[in-house]
């Protein structure tokens, strides 16, 4: 074994064995901790959160913290090492050592900032699991909202550390020349300041929620995202729509889930040789149908609006509560089965749009032409 005393770089093989076998054991450690302690953890979190995966829990804690222990662990033990002589050389003034201890000390900050990261989209994901069962869709806003908020706060956070622990950066200085950059900046960026500042009034305004159905500037979808700086819509044609938040505020915003009530209306245009008899019969026959339906229906009227030359028109108006569009569809099409029918009862003739066609003759003689109708 006398092999394990040669000296390579400056070390011992003994030594580069030493660092191996540690690394590997922390590798062995930290798939032991993802398989026992996530298992174990899940468990007990199962309880409260059913709808909680288990895959996604590991990979949102503890992966990052695993990965944090195994950097720290092979950072100290490199560290015990002797540093080559042959690499005594500087990059652009600065040695290698000095380049590869920044190295390791970033890696170490930025790992350790990436564990936060993740504990802050497990405790949202938890949170939101709770507040699907609460009717206040607020709540999941509000989650969503802070969850990103917290996340660029800690990004800039960990990225200050990097620039004072790894680079020796005076991070007082530092912030007095990033705040006259950031004045400069905040010039050249307005609007997406005037977009985070819109997210807030979104936020404390609420004027819609995440899930509701809107129609801003001539876009018509469900919301799925309401962001720092845009919100994003869902179309009919199952198109991604970002909208700029500042838009939201300024634009005229019709939030169709916020209705109290859906309104339907159905004009009958009878033929003009409709008696004053039948058309009474057929409108007392709608109000018992629209009265039939108290459950669905919460008022209707019924109204011949108009006798001209067209026909007779009747208006039929109801509400109902604000149900899904869906079940309101459904609802309209039995009315209108309902209405062909009564009319196929009474024989009633519906209008038709008369049209005039005129054939003019001019006479080979130079006479004048003579416009005769035919229909």
């Amino acid at each position: 074994m006398e092999f394990l005393d040669d000296i390579i770089l400056n070390n011992s093989v003994r030594s580069y064995l030493i660092v191996i076998v540690i690394i590997m054991v922390v590798l062995l450690f930290k798939r032991l901790l993802s398989r026992y302690v996530a298992s174990l953890l899940f468990l007990l979190i199962k309880k409260n959160w059913k709808t909680l995966e288990k895959a996604e829990f590991i990979s949102l804690t503890i992966k990052p913290l695993s990965w944090f222990l195994v950097i720290v662990v092979a950072d100290f033990s490199i560290e015990k090492l002797n540093y080559p002589t042959a690499w005594n050389f500087k990059i652009h003034g600065v040695s290698l050592n000095d380049v590869l201890e920044k190295i390791g000390n970033s890696a170490i900050i930025i790992t350790l900032f990436y564990f936060l990261i993740s504990l802050i989209n497990f405790i949202s994901l938890l949170l939101e699991q709770k507040s699907l069962a609460d009717s206040d869709k607020s709540h999941g806003q509000i989650i969503i909202f802070f969850r990103d908020l917290l996340k660029v706060c800690v990004g800039i956070v960990g990225l200050l550390f990097v620039l004072r622990a790894a680079f020796n950066q005076n991070i007082g200085t530092l912030l007095t020349g990033l705040s006259i950059v950031g004045a400069a900046l905040a010039l050249a960026a307005k609007e997406s300041i005037e977009n985070i500042i819109a997210s807030f009034i979104i936020f404390f305004d609420k004027p819609f929620y995440t899930g509701d159905t809107l129609k801003v500037n001539n876009v018509f979808g469900t919301v799925e995202r309401i962001g720092l700086r845009s919100t994003r819509i869902r179309t009919l044609e199952k198109t991604l729509v970002t909208v700029p938040n500042k838009q939201m505020v300024d634009s005229i915003v019709d939030n169709l889930s916020m209705r109290n009530q859906r309104r339907a209306e159905i004009k009958l245009t009878l033929s003009d040789k409709t008696k004053s008899d039948e058309a009474q019969t057929l409108i007392d026959a709608i109000k018992n149908i629209i009265n039939e339906r108290q459950e669905e229906i919460i008022n209707g009227t019924v109204f011949l609006t108009e006798f001209n030359r067209e026909g007779v028109i009747i208006t039929i108006e109801y509400f109902t509560n604000p149900i899904t569009m869906n079940e309101f569809n459904k609802l309209k099409q039995l009315i209108n089965f309902k209405l062909m029918h009564l009319v196929e009862k009474q024989y009633l003739a519906m209008s038709t749009a008369a049209s005039n066609i005129t054939i003019v003759n001019s006479e080979a003689n130079g006479g004048a032409p003579k416009q005769q109708p035919i229909l």
